[in-house]
């Protein structure tokens, strides 16, 4: 992603330094506006129900998430880097170990 600049990798860099769920919360929060950060929520909630397989109406029912949006996260799903899915995947693995 070398396109995207310097900026970005210290960015993403900046995520690993991370080790608690609070210390996610409190960087999100000085990083990002409110707006932004019930934006990011809502796409990972698109992501989800999409990667349950879900159908458009009932996730726009559900998250009140207008279609193009949902295709959006859809095509990221299906064409993307596969950032969605590798969160997706860990977060049902870690609730696997948690029941």
């Amino acid at each position: 992603m070398e396109f995207l600049g310097e900026d970005f990798e210290y960015l993403c860099k900046s995520f690993l330094t991370l080790h608690t769920e609070e210390e996610c919360k409190n960087y999100l929060l000085d990083l990002c506006s409110m707006a932004e950060i019930v934006e990011f929520g809502r796409r990972l909630h698109v992501a989800r129900l999409l990667h349950e397989k879900k159908n458009y109406n009932e996730i726009a029912e559900e998250t009140s998430t207008s279609s193009a949006t949902i295709s959006r996260v859809n095509r990221c799903l299906r064409y993307g880097n596969d950032g969605y899915r590798h969160v997706l995947e860990e977060m049902d693995r870690e609730q696997g170990k948690r029941e």
